[in-house]
């Protein structure tokens, strides 16, 4: 029997310096140079004011939950065994608005609340990959 895995990120130009941080356990966020906006999800301009003078930088990993869902279903191949999975939309300290999606490791979704506070926390799902996922912050 076979057995099926995770589905894994595949960086491209944009994206790569986010996986290449986040492989050596940093978060690095995309940043304007010219008006200092984070951005995330990576792209190729800054959708503030539209530079392409961007580059990565580190960020503390520490965040609130915006919002988050619970999922019973497994959403795809790879997944059975996480379910029940709590998804949560983190915002990130350093700029309102800077959210990621990640999930939320160690954690029921009678433990979680919106406003929460979170830490970020590297999983290796393969030796080739490491995800950015969170943590509820210890109080």
């Amino acid at each position: 029997m076979t057995s099926t895995t995770r589905p894994v990120p595949f960086p491209d130009d944009v994206t790569e310096g986010f996986w290449d941080s986040v492989r050596a356990r940093t978060l690095r966020i995309q940043r304007c140079g010219a008006c200092s906006r984070f951005n995330h999800a990576p792209s190729l301009t800054c959708p503030s004011c539209g530079s392409e003078n961007l580059s990565y930088e580190p960020v503390s990993g520490r965040g609130t939950v915006y919002s988050y869902t619970v999922l019973d279903d497994a959403p795809g191949p790879g997944f059975a065994e996480l379910v029940p999975l709590v998804v949560v939309v983190v915002e990130l300290v350093e700029q309102p608005g800077l959210l990621m999606v990640a999930n939320l490791l160690g954690a029921t979704g009678a433990d979680v609340r919106i406003g929460a506070a979170v830490t970020v926390e590297f999983e290796e799902i393969s030796e080739d990959c490491v995800l950015p996922q969170f943590r509820l912050a210890e109080v």
